[in-house]
C-alpha cells in the first residue's frame, strides 16, 4: 500500500536522476513475495504512481531478479530504503547490479509508517 515512506523515497530518487522509472510489483509477484494477495490491485497502484508529477515512467515489475528487469529496461541506479542495507538481499542486489554497472542507492527508511502497519490498522489492530 502506497504511503509517505514510498513518497519520501520517490522524492529523494527524483533528486538523483533525470528520468525516474518506477517499478510497480505485479499482483502475482506481490503474492509470491508476501504470501497473500495485494490489498490494492496492480492497475490501481500504477494509476497512483503515474499521477505523481515526479515520476516519468512506470513499469510492471514481475520478478525479484532485478538483473532480469535491467535486461528488459536498462537503468543506471536502483533506489532502496535503508531497511535493505546490510541484509542478505541487499548484498545480493549490490553484487548483481555491480556486474552491470548499476549503483544501488539507499535512502532513509521511514520507520513511523509502513505497509504492514497500515494493514494491521485496517484489520483492526489498533493505532491512531
Amino acid at each position: 500500500m502506497f504511503h509517505v515512506g514510498h513518497l519520501n523515497l520517490l522524492r529523494r530518487a527524483r533528486n538523483q536522476c533525470r528520468h525516474l522509472v518506477v517499478g510497480v510489483a505485479s499482483d502475482e509477484y506481490v503474492e509470491q513475495l508476501k504470501g497473500r494477495p495485494s490489498v490494492v490491485p496492480c492497475d490501481e497502484r500504477i494509476d497512483i504512481i503515474s499521477a505523481l508529477g515526479i515520476v516519468d515512467e512506470v513499469v510492471i515489475d514481475r520478478s525479484e531478479n532485478k538483473l532480469a528487469v535491467w535486461q528488459q529496461r536498462p537503468f543506471d541506479a536502483i533506489f532502496k530504503g535503508t531497511d535493505w542495507q546490510g541484509t542478505p538481499k541487499g548484498y545480493r542486489l549490490e553484487r548483481e547490479m555491480a556486474g552491470v554497472g548499476v549503483e544501488v542507492v539507499y535512502f532513509p527508511y521511514t520507520r513511523h509508517t509502513s505497509s504492514s502497519m497500515l494493514r494491521s490498522f485496517l484489520a483492526g489492530g489498533g493505532g491512531e
